[in-house]
C-alpha cells in the first residue's frame, strides 16, 4: 500500500502562482510513475503532468510552459509548481503513484482545491 498526501491548494488570483506538494509514504518499489491530475466541477478527471522515477516528465498541452512537475526521491514527494494560474485551472488537483514493474497498481491521494478567481 502506498498512502499519499497532497498539500499546497487553496485560492489565488489569476496570474498567480501555487505549488502542490505530494509526499508518499508505505511500500514504493519497483518502477513507477508519479503525476497530478485533476478534475473540474461536471468533467472527467484528466492527467495534468507526471514524472517517472528516474526523472522523465510529461505534460498536457494545456499547462505546457505553465507548470513545472518535479521529484525528490530521497524524500518520495512529487511538486507541482503552477505559474501564471487562469480561472480554467480551477478543480480538484489528485496525485497518483503508478506502479508498472513488477506488478501493475495504482494509488490516489484524497485531493487538493484550487481556485483560481478572475
Amino acid at each position: 500500500q502506498v498512502h499519499l498526501v497532497e498539500s499546497g491548494g487553496g485560492l489565488v488570483q489569476a496570474g498567480g502562482s501555487l505549488r502542490l506538494s505530494c509526499a508518499a509514504s508505505g511500500r514504493i518499489f519497483g518502477v513507477y510513475v508519479m503525476g497530478w491530475y485533476r478534475q473540474a466541477p461536471g468533467k472527467q478527471r484528466e492527467l495534468v503532468a507526471d514524472i517517472t522515477n528516474r526523472g522523465a516528465t510529461n505534460y498536457a498541452d494545456s499547462v505546457k510552459g505553465r507548470f513545472t512537475i518535479s521529484g525528490d526521491n530521497a524524500k518520495n514527494t512529487v511538486y507541482l509548481q503552477m505559474n501564471s494560474l487562469k480561472a480554467e485551472d480551477t478543480a480538484v488537483y489528485y496525485c497518483s503513484h503508478s506502479r508498472t514493474w513488477p506488478s501493475k497498481e495504482d494509488f490516489w491521494g484524497q485531493g487538493t482545491q484550487v481556485t483560481v478567481s478572475s
